[in-house]
């Protein structure tokens, strides 16, 4: 039985591998390591499909060195330990330090975690682990410090359709067939950066088309995938678009609709200190400081989530939820920290006033660090009116507050500090 297309057309070498320039083009950071023959342990982060796994073999067969694997799904400390023992009596035997590639390793238990520490900070082995989740949530710290963290990103378009012609072009199985490429649309919005995707989307027009030639359009692909529905895919396209559903509810104050989504992510078994990242994040960008609870809360669900889990956990997501969505809504702060980068872009490194610099030392004080400054707290209602921005910005305004209970008391208290 032929293996899948994505399989049959996993690279080899770095000159294959398509897209993540940053890390592995020419002159790049990890590619400058690899080429010098030295890895130290690091965390490949990314979404699905960009090529995290297949690098990690990559960057094995190019050194030369054992590869041992483990899926943090199936696996425990139990076959942590058996691999680190096999390591240990084979060392003298080989004198290069194997690579341990752990996918999925947000998946890992702080015990499981725990159980690399020693082996990865004596350099019995040299660990490689590949995560879709952000590391510095669900990596524990003494792991993470001892490991480098590398981004990947989705694949653009360009490196979808390189990888498309080059499937069509040098596949052995697609080139039994005559097969054109004629629209690209719909293809690359259902592949959505994943390379894995793009290549089982192809697998399956092609195979369900018996014509001569086959002519792969949008509106095949939009069939074939209809035909064919994946249900709940944690790291499809669906994952993303029942998560986007979600926070739009949210953001539209529409509890019903919330609490759906969230039903459809629970149902699915999606990773509920998922759902609780992407909660503390609505409660800062879509609530604010309309309502200044509701990070609190989601942070608090956050926590909580952490230490009840699933099933109870659902009942602590719901809450949260139903409190966001039914919550006021502001995003002042959000479009303030835009609109100030956008100046630092612009502007560049302002110099900071004399009167705001750090007087650590008599020199600094002689050359009027601090000189003129006023500490609010000897004042009238601990304030008193004086520049806060670089000259060059003066009376620049950031912060717009927004027409809710909340932030118009605000404005009120900032008008008559300020005398606007």
């Amino acid at each position: 039985m032929n293996k899948p297309l994505a399989e049959r057309m996993r690279p080899q070498t770095l000159d294959d591998y398509i897209g993540q320039k940053h890390l592995v083009g020419q002159g790049s950071v990890l590619r400058k390591m690899i080429d010098a023959g030295h890895v130290p342990s690091f965390i490949l982060w990314g979404p699905p499909g960009v090529g995290k796994t297949t690098l990690a073999k990559i960057i094995s067969k190019q050194l030369d060195i054992p590869f041992y694997t483990l899926s943090a799904i199936n696996s425990g400390v139990k076959d942590v330990r058996e691999i680190i023992d096999k390591v240990h009596s084979t060392k003298f035997f080989n004198a290069t330090r194997p690579v341990l590639f752990i996918d999925e390793i947000h998946r890992f238990s702080k015990s499981q975690q725990d159980s690399l520490l020693a082996a990865v900070e004596n350099g019995t082995i040299t660990l490689i682990g590949a995560t879709t989740e952000n590391p510095s949530f669900e990596v524990i710290r003494p792991l993470l410090s001892r490991c480098q963290v590398y981004v990947l990103k989705s694949l653009s378009d360009k490196d979808l359709l390189d990888l498309a012609h080059k499937a069509l072009s040098e596949d052995v199985e697609l080139k039994k067939r005559d097969i054109q490429l004629t629209e690209t649309t719909a293809l690359l919005r259902f592949a959505g950066g994943d390379a894995r995707k793009l290549l089982n989307i192809i697998e399956l027009v092609v195979e369900a088309d018996d014509s001569d030639p086959v002519l792969i359009t949008d509106e095949k692909v939009t069939d074939r995938l209809q035909e064919n529905p994946a249900g709940y895919d944690k790291d499809g396209e669906m994952h993303y678009d029942i998560i986007s559903a979600f926070i739009k509810s949210i953001r539209g104050s529409d509890p019903d609709g919330a609490i759906y989504w969230l039903a459809r992510m629970v149902a699915g078994g999606e990773d509920p200190k998922f759902i609780a990242r992407r909660l503390v994040i609505s409660a800062s960008e879509d609530i604010g400081l309309a309502n200044p609870n509701a990070l609190l809360l989601a942070n608090a669900c956050f926590e909580a989530i952490h230490k009840v889990g699933f099933p109870e956990g659902r009942i602590i997501l719901a809450e949260t939820t139903v409190y966001l969505a039914t919550s006021a809504k502001s995003n002042s702060a959000y479009l303030a920290i835009d609109k100030a980068l956008e100046e630092v872009a612009q502007s560049g490194d302002l110099p900071v006033p004399l009167h705001l610099r750090n007087a650590p030392t008599k020199l600094m004080k002689d050359l009027n660090y601090g000189k003129d400054y006023k500490y609010a707290h000897d004042y009238e209602n601990n304030f008193v009116q004086q520049e806060f921005l670089p000259k060059q910005l003066k009376d620049k305004q950031f912060w717009i507050s927004q027409n809710n209970p909340q932030e118009l008391k605000i404005q009120e208290h900032l008008n008559r500090l300020w005398k606007k």
